[in-house]
This record gives structure tokens, sequence and C-alpha cells, in this order.
């Protein structure tokens, strides 16, 4: 089955993942040890992001290192931007209100 980046960060679990292994590639052992879940439960998760392709694999002597793929995360970013353009002019039309608003309390 074809996952998306989207139903990769659905869940808690995967997005805490993603912000361990953000800064450095760990072991799934490594990981495991940040959750009270099972080492069996991590892999699955694990699976469903390399899966989607947020994370990859680089396999050491004897050891299995996940880590970001950032050039994946950047379809997250692009599909945020279109939101944050929205907020951003929302918030300049409320500065603009309350500079109205006080400049007509003058």
């Amino acid at each position: 089955m074809r996952r998306d980046v989207f139903q990769a960060i659905a869940d808690p679990t995967r997005r805490a993942i993603i912000t361990l292994i953000a800064l450095q590639a760990m072991t799934p052992n490594a990981i495991a040890e940040h959750f009270d879940s099972t080492r069996q439960a991590v892999s699955k998760h694990l699976k469903i992001l390399t899966e989607c392709e947020l994370v990859k694999q680089e396999h050491q002597g004897r050891e299995i290192y996940y880590s970001l793929e950032i050039d994946k995360m950047k379809e997250i970013d692009i599909w945020l931007e279109q939101f944050r353009r929205i907020w951003e002019s929302k918030f300049k039309q409320l500065d603009h209100l309350l500079s109205t608003i006080k400049n007509e309390r003058k």
C-alpha cells in the first residue's frame, strides 16, 4: 500500500520519532527507549515512515540507523505555505484594524 507523508505525520508517535531523528541518526532500539511502547510497535512506525520516504535506513555493520529525509519534509512545507500566506494576510488585516482603532481614539 502506498502511503503519503500526511498519513505518516498524522500519528503523534511518528511525529515524535521524526523529532528524535531530525538531529541525528538512531537505531530502532535507541528510538524505542524514548517510548513506553514495545520495540515492535516502534518498528511498525519506522516501517510506515520508511514507506512514506520520510526516513531512510543506513546499515552500519549489524545495526540499522534511521535518519530524516529532509527533502521529503518539503512536501509538508509546500502544503503548509498556502496557509501561512492566509494567516499572514489575516494578521496584517488585524494589525491594520487595530492601528485604525488606536488612531481613532486619539
